[in-house]
Formats: C-alpha cells, structure tokens, sequence
C-alpha cells in the first residue's frame, strides 16, 4: 500500500506540472504561437500532448523509482532537484507561450536542461533504471531548445 501511495504521489506531481503547462498555453496555439515564423522540423501540433503525457509519466515513474524504498529526508538532494526541473518545467511554458518571451524561453530551456541533466546524475547514485528514464525526456527537451532558438531567430 505504501509503495502504491508513493507511486500515485509521483506521477500526480508530475502530471500536475504538465497541467500547468496546458493551462498556460490556452490560447496561445491557436493565437500568438501560430502566426510565429517556425522551422520545417516544428512538429505538428497533436504531437505535443502524447508526448508530454508519455514524459511525464516516465518522470513521475523515474521518480517513484528513486523514492519508493526510501524516506524524504534520505534522497534530499534529488528531490530538491526534482522539484527545481519541475518548476522550471512549468516556467518555459509561461514564460514562452503566456508571457509570448521566445528569448525568455531560451533562456529558461537553458536552465532546465541543466536541471535535467543534474537529476539524471542525483538519480543514477540511487537507481540506474530512474536515470534511464529520464533520457527520453533530456532528448526531448534538446530539441525543444534547438526548436526554440530556430523560432527565436526567425523572429527577431
């Protein structure tokens, strides 16, 4: 039962970041984001939901992963981690499609994707196949970042 609770807490972390995500883009798709000058590799915009869900889920597992056999206070460092990739997580999303900032975007992917790459480190002490997960979500990120910049140029 412990185990179930601590696996739920995880992912509904996680998902609820990216419900903040989807509550800051309202809008924003079918407005400011769709008259921007866009690279030919922008994927279409339905993929963007199935993946995020998929990420998320995998990051709430990784988590899960890490947390499952231990208490808070012995994995303080990632879950300090965790908690800082997850807010800036939520941050590019406002920051880019609320706020319409692409260099404050940029900016923000930036630090996020060292907060990623810094909890992919904390988590392998604790668990290689939590690391692991968390790949995907690195691969994603970086090219978010590379989408991010292309529009940043072509929308000077």
């Amino acid at each position: 039962m412990r185990h179930r609770f601590k696996l739920t807490l995880c992912l509904l972390i996680t998902l609820f970041t990216g419900g903040l995500g989807v509550f800051f883009m309202k809008g924003a798709i079918n407005g400011w984001y769709q008259y921007l000058m866009k690279p030919s590799f922008t994927p279409p915009a339905w993929l963007f939901g199935p993946v995020w869900t998929i990420l998320y889920l995998m990051i709430g597992y990784s988590a899960y992963r890490v947390y499952k056999n231990r208490t808070l206070s012995e994995i303080k460092v990632p879950v300090i981690i965790f908690m800082i990739q997850l807010v800036l997580n939520a941050a590019w999303t406002l920051v880019f499609f609320k706020l319409q900032s692409i260099s404050g975007g940029l900016i923000v992917i930036l630090f996020l994707w060292l907060s990623i790459l810094a909890l992919i480190q904390s988590f392998a002490k604790e668990s290689k196949v939590a690391a692991m997960l968390l790949i995907p979500y690195l691969l994603w990120v970086s090219f978010a970042a590379v989408l991010n910049f292309s529009i940043w140029r072509l929308n000077p």
